[in-house]
């Protein structure tokens, strides 16, 4: 069995060959279109991810939560997990990852994973006086990271993902890596068409605001706040230039 980090799920290979996840949340905090992410994720065609079979929830008066589970299929690639195994990866895995993110790119969607008002916010919150108009959408994972990707390219976690400024997933992923110089840039070469756009270059300073606000938070320094600052510095001139 795995368990969430949350504490809120755990995943289980079945007697039919396949992985059921459930996840419990409180009856009176269920945000609908989380609890229904990864069954939605169903309609998406041409990207690597675990095929959705069926589901069944149910209220537990008891506890007062609301359980769901879900069957999906089993990836029995290992999750990517850390920079080091990333660092191996070979280039069709990247080709896989960027094809992927690409047709989800494309894939049309009412669902939101990141809102304007957001990307504004936590922008302002480190960065004020920064124009934060996004002129470009796309339909993104918005959760991309090397415990959301196995070696084979898979993409996994579907909660959250809708439409957010275009570059949003590849700008998680090159958040992720900032604490090794080569894998982060590798992420920004492999993805530079999406990253080097206006969208692209507000997502990254996005998830450096997030990293320089989560290390004030803590009073001291992460591993992905100094370089974050450093990126940071990059971004703001070429957003005023």
């Amino acid at each position: 069995m795995v368990f969430g980090e949350s504490g809120a799920t755990e995943g289980f290979r079945t007697s039919n060959g396949t992985w059921a996840r459930i996840e419990r949340r409180n009856r009176w905090k269920i945000n609908s279109a989380v609890w229904v992410g990864l069954e939605a994720a169903a309609t998406i065609k041409n990207v690597r991810k675990p095929e959705w079979f069926q589901a069944t929830a149910w209220i537990d008066e008891a506890r007062e939560v609301a359980w769901r589970a879900d069957e999906v299929e089993l990836i029995s690639a290992p999750i990517v997990g850390d920079l080091a195994t990333m660092a191996t990866l070979p280039d069709a895995w990247w080709t896989a990852v960027r094809e992927s993110l690409a047709a989800l790119g494309a894939h049309q969607t009412e669902r939101v994973g990141m809102t304007q008002a957001h990307l504004t916010k936590r922008i302002g919150e480190i960065f004020p006086g920064v124009d934060t108009t996004v002129d470009e959408w796309r339909t993104a994972h918005a959760d991309v990271h090397p415990g959301n990707l196995s070696v084979e390219g898979h993409l996994i976690d579907w909660e959250d993902w809708g439409a957010a400024p275009r570059g949003l997933d590849a700008a998680t992923l090159w958040q992720s890596a900032l604490p090794d110089p080569a894998v982060a840039a590798r992420v920004q070469r492999e993805f530079a068409a999406d990253l080097q756009t206006r969208s692209g270059r507000l997502s990254q300073l996005l998830v450096c605001a997030n990293a320089i606000r989560i290390a004030a938070r803590r009073g001291q320094p992460t591993p992905l706040s100094e370089p974050a600052k450093a990126a940071a510095e990059l971004l703001l001139a070429e957003l005023g230039s």
